[in-house]
This record gives structure tokens, C-alpha cells and sequence, in this order.
């Protein structure tokens, strides 16, 4: 008769045995037992489970390593962080600036996240065979980036739209490709023309289009100081860009007010 023990104790303790442990005494071969316990239904090997660390060694090490390199990077930049505030006159001991550098450099790199994802990884098993090939529009896609020249927000709205090939897409990984390319320094115009390029490659349909329209603090809070200025840019491929009419329905259901 097998004798269950509690999952949470057995990880607890360690290696629990099936047996008494006096008859664990009798052989060698007993220590090597292969433990296994039956529960639910469900044979779960306790052996090759203690074993998998070794199996995933290579993996686990490799995340480690991921993981000391963004320590070593935000410390880095926490240190800079630091420099540029006593070199504006501040005081960084000060009791509001003590934890502002470490802030700081972890909201940089989360703004700046998308230089390590790819349209690869988010698209993963997320295009689909669907005879259809009318219009698929979604807008007003929320976007927040930072000006490469200045380092100060832009935002604003991304609309998109592409005509399926035989193939469509799980609607959110249209707004998951702006959020990758948006969390980058940008321009505008690069940042359209990316996320065209991006959903053209990974769909191959017979045309997409992409409008931003967004608003630059680098005008806004600085320079010419014109807070109503917004930009627009755009950019069509495909039949988008050789057929008028489908570029009119496009811009008809997305810009309007």
C-alpha cells in the first residue's frame, strides 16, 4: 500500500519515501529507489523532478546571466542619473531625490523596453489561415514614445490597417507591434513607417496602412512652445498605395472626427 504525503511537505523536507526508512537500510539499491507517487490519477517522479534543475541548468544560467546584465545596466544608469542631477545643482542626498536616480533609471528602461522584443516572439502562433480579404482596420491605438533628440514624450494614436492574404492576425498584436516600436527613441516618421514594415513582413498581405497622429513636447514644453501643434505622418504599401479608392475608404473610416 502506498502512503501519500502531502506535496508541500515533501518539498519541504526534501526526499520522502514510500517506506519506513529502517527498510531503506537493507540495500544500496533502496537509496536509489525512484520515488513515484500516485495521485489523481496523475504518476508525478520525485526523482527527475529533484533532477530537473540539472536538465535546465543551461537555461536557468542563461536567464541569471540576462538578469545580471539589466542589474549591471540600471546601476550604471542610476549612477549617470545621479551625475546629471548634482550637475544641475542638485542635492542628491536630499530626502525627495534619494531614490530618484533608481526611479529614474528603471522608468528609462521600461520607456525603452521594446530594443529587447521582437515581432517574432509576440506573433508566435498568433497568424491564422481565414479566407478573407476585406478591410481589417484597428485605430486609435494608443502610443507613448520618447523624441530621440530631446528625450521628452511624444504621444498620440496609431491607426492600422492591412488587407489579409489568406492569413489574419490576433487583433491585440497589431497594438502589441506600436507598443514594441513606440518603446524605443524615435521620430515619428520612423516609428510609421517600422510598424508598416513590421506587419507587412510577418502577414504578407496585399497592402498596409499606418496614420500616427501625435503630439511632441519637444514643441510643446520647450522650443517654439506651440501647445495645439500635432503631427501626422503615415505610410501605405501594398494596394494601399497604388489604389486611391482603397486608400480613401482607409482615411474616410479612420480620420474622421
Amino acid at each position: 500500500m502506498a502512503i501519500l504525503t502531502p506535496l508541500s511537505q515533501q518539498f519541504t523536507t526534501g526526499f520522502v519515501p514510500l517506506y519506513p526508512a529502517a527498510s531503506f537500510t537493507d540495500s544500496r539499491a533502496r537509496m536509489e529507489y525512484h520515488h513515484t507517487s500516485e495521485m489523481n490519477g496523475v504518476v508525478a517522479d520525485y526523482h527527475s523532478m529533484c533532477n530537473e534543475p540539472e536538465r535546465n541548468g543551461l537555461c536557468r544560467e542563461e536567464k541569471h546571466s540576462e538578469d545580471a546584465a539589466d542589474s549591471n545596466n540600471l546601476c550604471h544608469i542610476e549612477k549617470a542619473y545621479s551625475t546629471i542631477l548634482s550637475e544641475l545643482g542638485e542635492d542628491v542626498d536630499r530626502e525627495g531625490l534619494l531614490r530618484t536616480p533608481l526611479r529614474a533609471a528603471k522608468a528609462m528602461q521600461f520607456l525603452t523596453k521594446g530594443y529587447k522584443e521582437t515581432t517574432q516572439d509576440i506573433l508566435n502562433d498568433a497568424i491564422f489561415d481565414e479566407n478573407h480579404e476585406e478591410m481589417v482596420i484597428v485605430k486609435d491605438i494608443d502610443l507613448f514614445s520618447l523624441c530621440e533628440h530631446h528625450l521628452v514624450p511624444f504621444y498620440g494614436k496609431a491607426h492600422i490597417a492591412y488587407l489579409p492574404n489568406k492569413k489574419v492576425v490576433g487583433l491585440s498584436k497589431l497594438a502589441r507591434i506600436v507598443e514594441i516600436y513606440s518603446r524605443r527613441l524615435q521620430v515619428q516618421e520612423r516609428l510609421t513607417k517600422q510598424i508598416a514594415s513590421a506587419i507587412s513582413e510577418a502577414l504578407e498581405p496585399a497592402g498596409v496602412a499606418v496614420v500616427i497622429e501625435a503630439a511632441h513636447m519637444c514643441m510643446v514644453m520647450r522650443g517654439v512652445q506651440k501647445m495645439n501643434a500635432s503631427t501626422v505622418t503615415s505610410v501605405m504599401l501594398g494596394r494601399f498605395h497604388d489604389d486611391p479608392e482603397v486608400r480613401k475608404e482607409f482615411l474616410a473610416l479612420t480620420m474622421k472626427k
